[in-house]
């Protein structure tokens, strides 16, 4: 065996995947997505075998990790264009706890066991089922949890919801900005984006049983007079609104 031309094509195989695993971002280096875990997976097999058989060219292996690389980049780039896109390659997340209660369901659906649940829900910092507002198995397999308000927070939010209720009606033709959620609502994410890189998400208002007439009043009140605009947009299950967009709030 040449010893030096193995240790020679092993440190340059080193350096070339280090830089490609580099130049697919950061994305890659926390929690993989399936289609990230794939492309790792090949680059880390082509490079194997490129180490192993030094028979083979090296340009033989360093030419299918860069196609590899140029894949994986341009269905990145296409990802933040079409949010369609990015949920057929990453999938969505899913609801296992929402307002307390489990949902058997998808957790069958996705051969989530209580013993998955109660670990990651450590790993949150939660002891307790009981405390637990909303659950979510993200697209990397990791847990998101939303604890349950205390107390004074629920005391407050109540009242602060009965206000809202009572003028619901009236506002909703004045073109009020508050929002009122509806309680048979089913959150698919949280917070529920409302527009997403200058889109409107009018599956997600049509839930929320709100029209492009109230997100309009609701971006007006932010000093942005155009859905292009807003970069994000989003509600959460309290009905506060976030908005991100290229223009400052009026004072």
């Amino acid at each position: 065996m040449d010893f030096w031309g193995l240790l020679v094509r092993t440190v340059i195989i080193y350096f070339i995947v280090f830089l490609i695993m580099r130049a697919m971002g950061k994305r890659e280096i926390g929690k993989l997505s399936v289609f990230d875990l794939v492309i790792s997976v090949m680059i880390a097999e082509i490079a194997v075998i490129v180490i192993e058989d030094l028979s083979r060219p090296m340009w033989e292996g360093i030419m299918p990790m860069v196609v590899l690389l140029a894949i994986q980049v341009g269905m990145a780039i296409i990802g933040l264009k079409s949010r369609k896109f990015r949920q057929l390659t990453d999938g969505k997340p899913s609801i296992i706890m929402a307002k307390g209660k489990l949902n058997r369901d998808v957790m069958r659906k996705q051969r989530y066991n209580l013993d998955d649940l109660m670990l990651q829900l450590r790993e949150n910092g939660m002891s307790r089922l009981a405390d637990v507002e909303f659950a979510i198995l993200e697209t990397t397999g990791k847990l998101s949890v939303i604890p349950k308000e205390s107390k004074d927070d629920q005391d407050h939010d109540m009242s602060h919801r009965h206000q809202s209720e009572l003028g619901a009606k009236d506002n909703d033709k004045n073109g009020s900005s508050k929002a009122v959620i509806p309680p048979n609502y089913r959150f698919e994410t949280l917070p529920v984006p409302l527009i997403m890189d200058g889109k409107v998400q009018d599956n997600n208002l049509a839930q929320l049983e709100k029209t492009r007439f109230w997100l309009k009043n609701v971006l007006q009140e932010q000093g942005v007079n155009d859905f292009k605009e807003v970069f994000l947009c989003t509600i959460d299950h309290k009905g506060r609104v976030y908005v991100d967009s290229n223009r400052k709030p009026r004072p």
